[in-house]
């Protein structure tokens, strides 16, 4: 069809999708958190690394994304398709509030707020692709696959760089950790991510696990708690 017949109207006009951006409250603040982007830093416990049996304990931890629409936060997550081994992992995450500076010298004033986050994996997928040398958006980068609870800014509840993890499953104790077992910890996070990409307002960053991640089923509720922020209660849910 050439283009006089579309000017002629012959073709009918496809309409514009609108897409609402993914955002995340904030405590204390009416506006909330506009999602840009979502990075996830891999092996960044040593107890996991060593769980996982996955890599060297002395590798440096890698980054990975998630799409923007993966971050759920009315708790509701869909068990996904393509898995029979369905696995949280309890996170950290990090709200960026503005660009850090070209020098990386405080790399704590790029930082809005911080969440519970969780990372929730297709671990029968991402173990395929592993050994098959493939990317692990299969088993990563999927719908619903970041759940984060409400950001505290850090005017109010400061930076939380240590603290215990804890995670629940249907009240029985899952993950438990602590903030200062991070192998790389917040500002060098922000450090090295700032060196491969451009960190922007809307920036979250999910900070890695620790030991004890596990599967869950349909009906499932995790209960995910950090320092003083916000709990994350998630129910896991037949698929959309």
């Amino acid at each position: 069809m050439n283009q006089s017949a579309v000017a002629q109207g012959n073709i009918a006009a496809l309409p514009l999708p609108i897409v609402s951006p993914a955002t995340v409250p904030v405590v204390g603040r009416e506006q909330p958190f506009t999602v840009r982007r979502v990075y996830c830093v891999g092996r960044n416990y040593i107890e996991h690394i060593r769980e996982m049996k996955e890599g060297d304990e002395r590798d440096p931890p890698f980054f990975f994304q998630k799409p923007t629409d993966s971050v759920v936060v009315d708790g509701q997550v869909p068990y996904p398709s393509l898995t029979e081994d369905f696995q949280f992992e309890l996170e950290l995450v990090v709200a960026i509030g503005r660009t850090p500076d070209a020098d990386l010298q405080d790399p704590l004033a790029a930082v809005l707020g911080y969440a519970v986050g969780l990372d929730m994996t297709r671990r029968d997928r991402q173990r395929e692709a592993f050994r098959e040398g493939r990317p692990w958006e299969v088993g990563k980068s999927f719908d619903w696959s970041a759940p984060c609870g409400a950001i505290m800014p850090v005017e109010t509840g400061g930076h939380v760089l240590e603290g215990p993890l804890v995670l629940e499953v249907n009240g029985k104790p899952a993950q438990e950790s602590a903030l200062e077992k991070m192998i790389w910890n917040v500002p060098e996070i922000v450090v090295q991510l700032s060196r491969q990409y451009r960190l922007m307002p809307g920036d979250l960053i999910y900070t890695g696990t620790p030991a004890g991640v596990g599967a869950v089923q349909v009906g499932d509720r995790l209960r995910g708690r950090i320092a003083d922020l916000p709990e994350l209660n998630v129910t896991i849910i037949e698929a959309r």
